[in-house]
């Protein structure tokens, strides 16, 4: 029999909240995170807002020498990761740390030392470039951080895939732990992409929103008046243990992690396959590993990036896997709030998941005002909803098609 995995640990920073009870309270609250962006002056972008994190202190887990050390990105993974981690109930002291793995997912890694160095090379020349700027730089030192930090010295690596990349690590994790190459991972994904570099690339794909009047209702996934996405930083970290194991030490399991689909769109490398495709087999393969009928799913926390093609191709594929059962399903985009988390967005979104499970409580899609006949399904527009949750599935489908469809369940 497959390994079952218990997920005992939930860490977040987000643009709705810098813990996992904040930012639960503004999603069930249907409170947005998004504004005009303040990182720096935006008004030469075709974009001007963001999901920025706001009042983030890391110096009150992390020693200031080592903060110099590290990007924001691997900031957000490690004190996401300490939350987790204390959840959890866990101590470093006698992990059996041959026997842990991290895996942290980013799409673009360091872009903040990138831009900072690639300046002092210009303006300072070569010799001056920090020592520190590849390993500052690079996107695997989040996980190689937190290993060190941890004492874990099983498998330790990170997924880059885009849009997919936190939910591909809490796959592959899971995958660890079932095939009996792990007994806890710590796996989830983190990104801090808010420069006028990363700004301006995005803006020239025409991805994303131009609603600069109006950054509170820019994102809305789903309605008729979506014209792209927002973009946002953060990091959703998961403690997860093979489910004997955690049920021996008393841990408390928030829910199990029951399937794990992975599928490529072969297709574009920016736009999605336009019928779903892709991502309706990455939905079937996690309903099949997971062991589950499309029936028992309860709730799906969609991709939902508020841009046009997506929105049409996710609802789609939702159809053609949930069939009848698709009117039934409840279908929300946290993105409403958070806007989109890039290589954090699956894992910050199976978070959200996981808690829907634990609470009976769907967290809404805001700013849903305008019905579009191709997005047909209950998006539990604009206030959240209780009702008993059995399995939630989320999905994450990233620029290159990758197709990643995540299935938590409550504990039994």
């Amino acid at each position: 029999m497959k390994r079952r995995v218990a997920i005992t640990g939930l860490g977040v920073i987000s643009p709705v909240g810098n813990d996992v009870p904040s930012a639960w309270e503004s999603l069930k609250a249907g409170r947005g995170g998004i504004g005009r962006l303040t990182r720096f002056d935006p008004s030469a972008f075709d974009s001007q807002v963001a999901g920025e994190v706001k009042g983030f202190e890391p110096e009150r887990f992390i020693e200031r020498k080592t903060l110099r050390h590290i990007d924001l990105f691997v900031q957000y993974a490690w004190v996401a990761a300490l939350e987790a981690f204390a959840q959890a109930g866990l101590r470093t002291e006698g992990l059996d740390g041959d026997r842990s793995a991290v895996i942290i997912g980013s799409g673009i890694g360091g872009i903040h030392t990138l831009v900072e160095q690639h300046q002092v090379l210009l303006n300072r020349g070569p010799s001056r470039v920090s020592p520190f700027f590849v390993p500052m730089m690079i996107s695997d030192m989040a996980s190689g951080q937190l290993s060190i930090a941890f004492g874990a010295r099983g498998p330790n690596f990170c997924t880059v895939s885009a849009c997919a990349s936190g939910a591909h690590a809490l796959g592959e994790g899971y995958r660890l732990i079932t095939s009996d190459l792990a007994d806890l991972v710590i796996a989830g994904g983190s990104e801090s992409p808010l420069t006028p570099l990363a700004l301006a690339g995005f803006c020239s794909m025409k991805a994303l929103t131009t609603r600069n009047d109006d950054p509170e209702n820019a994102s809305r996934p789903f309605d008729r008046e979506r014209d792209g996405f927002i973009m946002a930083e953060g990091a959703g970290v998961m403690v997860l243990e093979e489910w004997e194991q955690a049920s021996r030490r008393g841990a408390t399991i928030l829910a199990e992690l029951a399937g794990y689909g992975s599928t490529a769109d072969a297709y574009h490398m920016t736009a999605p396959e336009p019928n779903g495709e892709g991502a309706g087999r990455a939905m079937a393969l996690a309903l099949k590993d997971a062991g589950l009928s499309p029936e028992t799913i309860d709730y799906l926390n969609a991709h939902g990036t508020s841009t046009p093609l997506n929105d049409k191709g996710e609802t789609l594929a939702i159809r053609k896997v949930f069939g009848a059962h698709a009117d039934r399903l409840a279908v929300s985009s946290t993105k409403s709030m958070t806007g989109h988390l890039l290589g954090a967005a699956g894992a910050f979104e199976l978070v959200a998941c996981v808690l829907a499970v634990r609470d009976g409580i769907l967290p809404p899609t805001i700013n849903y005002q305008v019905p579009d006949p191709e997005c047909d399904l209950d998006y539990v527009p604009n206030e959240a909803r209780t009702r008993p949750v059995r399995a939630a599935l989320s999905n994450s489908l990233g620029f290159g098609g990758h197709n990643v469809s995540l299935i938590v369940t409550a504990p039994r």
